[in-house]
């Protein structure tokens, strides 16, 4: 039997490997890293820095791929999704049938945390169902942007007796602002809500060299934060941010 492990990587730091996630690094043969383009190399190089860091034995392959681009222009965000992760499942079932052998262990380095916000495990799931499945696949967890998030601007995600949800920019809505993480925001949907009494707590790049943190009222920090957020992304090419909003107990006076 192949064996696939889905290993969380944390949401930028090297030193957020957890100990399952270094024993789990040294128990596989070949790293399957998907290459998103010139524009993301960032992210290729810290999933082989982490490698070469924390694998005793350096007997190991990594084998690059091309990560099939999600076509934006789709009508239906739903059916473009579909299709990426068929595509992908394609890609995922070639690395299987090819790159691992009888007995071998593969890795995927995942950003953050596997179950949040992640397609891997659906779309291994897609591959079974088109017919491969002679694999297996165990998730060690990692540490998510949201848990990061909090840790650098030393909050707590939930408020006293309250709930917290996690939701993407595409989903915001007025209902969500008592106490809500966002992810996934590329048009800045919190700008829709200035006039309501919030805090935003905002980060990029988390756990990185070129980590960003902006807090305040987001009535006084809203263009700050979309400024430099698109300076960011110039400037790299690619940006990662997640924030909280959180609403004021008590209306300013």
């Amino acid at each position: 039997m192949k064996t696939l492990l889905l290993i969380g990587i944390g949401a930028g730091d090297p030193e957020h490997i957890t100990v399952q996630a270094i024993n789990a690094l040294n128990r596989a043969s070949v790293f399957f890293v998907l290459d998103k383009g010139q524009t993301a190399e960032d992210l290729v190089r810290l999933r082989l820095e982490i490698c070469e860091r924390y694998i005793r034995e350096p007997a190991y392959r990594v084998v690059q791929v091309s990560d099939p681009q999600r076509d934006s222009s789709t009508p239906s965000y739903t059916q473009g999704v579909e299709d990426w992760h068929e595509q992908r499942a394609e890609v995922f079932q070639r690395l299987i049938e090819d790159e691992l052998a009888e007995g071998e262990s593969g890795a995927f380095l995942l950003w953050g945390e596997p179950g949040l916000y992640d397609s891997t495990l659906r779309i291994l799931e897609r591959v079974r169902a088109n017919g491969c499945t002679g694999f297996d696949y165990e998730v060690i967890p990692g540490i998510s942007s949201v848990q990061a998030l909090a840790a650098r601007h030393r909050v707590p995600l939930n408020g006293i007796g309250q709930p917290i949800r996690i939701t993407t920019g595409r989903r915001l809505t007025a209902a969500d602002l008592d106490n809500v993480v966002v992810m996934l925001d590329a048009h800045c949907a919190f700008q829709a809500f200035t006039q309501e009494n919030l805090d935003i707590y905002w980060g990029a790049y988390l756990g990185t060299a070129d980590e960003i943190l902006i807090a305040g009222k987001l009535a006084d920090v809203c263009e700050q934060i979309k400024h430099t957020r698109e300076a960011a992304r110039q400037r790299k090419g690619w940006i990662m941010d997640t924030y909280l909003l959180r609403r004021r107990l008590a209306p300013d006076l």
